[in-house]
């Protein structure tokens, strides 16, 4: 056990909230990454007084090796590759479409899941927090924010209760602002080990999560 840990998800996002206080009244969004990233991010928006929705990159696993990855993927088609490992893995670009498609309609799915009929959020010119439970490799949180650059929001924000050293200095350069809790040297780097109760999320989990989240923030009803 490490002498900085979080109890969960939510004693996480309201750690990471005390370090954003800046972007208290600001129209400030705050975007979550599903499934882990999403009640982490409710409590953030929820101390910030933000509006609340999710961005879904997600990993192209290595086909002989699903757990590990080469790079992500977003719902408009941003993708971002690990060179090196691409390289070192020797994957073709038939072999990184083919796993890119795949992914690319799984995050079409959750999308649809998640948000159901609610549009999407209003990015432009507004300040943008982009949450995660945590930062591996990094590359996932690449991917949401280049997609989101496109949208033209006024400050990108990357926000998570622990990172790799390796994912801090591969995604501090690329934003206006990134906050972590804890930037880990441990070789090798788990985010569960950083958190005293740790589970996967269901998808169910997820929307439960987002509708609550969406009658808080905004007194609504609808999902």
């Amino acid at each position: 056990m490490h002498a900085e840990l979080f109890r969960n998800r939510a004693d996480a996002g309201e750690r990471l909230a005390a370090r954003l206080t800046d972007y208290k009244e600001r129209d400030t969004l705050v975007l979550a990454v599903p499934r882990g990233g999403v009640p982490v991010g409710f409590k953030v928006a929820e101390s910030l007084g933000a509006d609340f929705d999710v961005i879904i990159p997600r990993k192209l696993p290595i086909p002989w090796n699903p757990e590990a990855g080469f790079g992500a993927v977003t719902a408009d088609g941003t993708l971002v590759l690990n060179d090196r490992m691409v390289e070192e893995l020797g994957l073709n670009a038939d072999e990184i479409k083919a796993v890119a498609d795949e992914v690319h309609q799984e995050v079409l799915r959750r999308t649809r899941a998640y948000r159901g009929t609610r549009p999407e959020p209003r990015i432009s010119g507004r300040p943008v927090i982009i949450v995660d439970d945590g930062l591996a490799s990094g590359y996932t949180m690449l991917a949401a924010v280049e997609s989101l650059r496109k949208h033209q929001p006024s400050e990108v924000v990357v926000a998570v209760p622990v990172a790799s050293r390796g994912a801090s200095r591969l995604i501090a350069p690329k934003v206006d602002n990134m906050v972590a809790l804890i930037v880990s040297e441990r070789i090798p780097f788990a985010v569960a080990s950083y958190y005293g109760e740790w589970r996967d999320l269901t998808d169910d989990e997820v929307v439960a999560c987002l509708q609550e989240a969406h009658k808080e923030l905004d007194g609504s009803d609808a999902a």
